[in-house]
């Protein structure tokens, strides 16, 4: 092979492998099928239920990007969907249960025990309560990626201002319309809260969700679960001998 050749060669990133084969997998395929079934059932019944803006809910939002990161087998599509939704979705599973019980805690699953709902469209919201444990299972399996906070809260930023912005605010009888959209108005979907100014209450939304809830959820996570590997290498073209000036002939070396 021509130095040239070599030169391009060392520059290319590479998969790194195990004793010379590929990783094997490590998300079983009964999950990954098990997964896109739901999927399956859920993204076009909630299109027709409630319409596509259903799905700038955070919660909707990690489940679609959970299905590319299962697949994909992606450390940090994963972590991102864990550092964004794992507190609010167990808050979720605790209000569902003090509901329940009678006892409602701040009623954002008040919903679920809405008559006028069938409940085939209930059932599936369900997935609120298991959806936390199963991230918390992939990035046990997959690692934690430390780039997962700064993408969701970015990502969290964007949708709150389209959310406030340009989507229905509250209003007494919503049906199946969604309004409210991660509650920019209040924690109720009838009526915007009093308590501040409506600037006051998304503003802090704004800084809230990075700051108070994704930032402890993300050193939690650094603490408790394994780094994500490394899947990507790239021989520096400064180390490697080939791309070095002294051992390349005249003229081949990379421009």
């Amino acid at each position: 092979m021509s130095p040239s050749g070599s030169a391009a060669t060392a520059n290319t990133p590479v998969i790194e492998k195990e004793g010379g084969r590929h990783l094997r997998s490590r998300i079983p395929l009964s999950l990954k099928l098990g997964y896109s079934a739901f999927m399956a059932v859920l993204v076009p019944v909630y299109l027709t239920h409630y319409g596509p803006t259903n799905f700038l809910y955070f919660c909707d939002i990690a489940l679609i990007l959970t299905l590319v990161g299962l697949w994909a087998e992606s450390a940090l599509l994963v972590s991102i969907c864990a550092v964004g939704i794992l507190a609010p979705q167990l808050l979720w599973v605790a209000d569902f249960a003090a509901q329940a019980a009678g006892y409602p805690l701040t009623g954002m699953t008040a919903y679920m025990f809405n008559r006028d709902t069938s409940p085939f469209l209930r059932g599936l919201s369900l997935f609120h309560g298991w959806l936390p444990f199963l991230l918390a299972f992939l990035v046990w399996r997959l690692g934690y990626d430390r780039r997962a906070w700064a993408a969701w809260s970015a990502l969290a930023v964007v949708v709150l201002f389209v959310c406030f912005l340009l989507m229905p605010p509250p209003r007494p009888d919503p049906g199946l319309m969604p309004v409210n959209i991660n509650y920019v108005w209040g924690m109720s979907d009838h009526a915007s809260q009093t308590m501040v100014p409506a600037w006051a209450w998304f503003a802090g939304l704004l800084v809230g969700i990075p700051l108070l809830i994704c930032w402890p959820t993300h050193r939690l996570l650094i603490w408790l679960m394994p780094e994500a590997p490394v899947t990507f290498s790239v021989t520096s073209p400064v180390t490697s001998p080939i791309t070095s000036p002294a051992a390349s002939p005249a003229g081949s070396a990379p421009r």
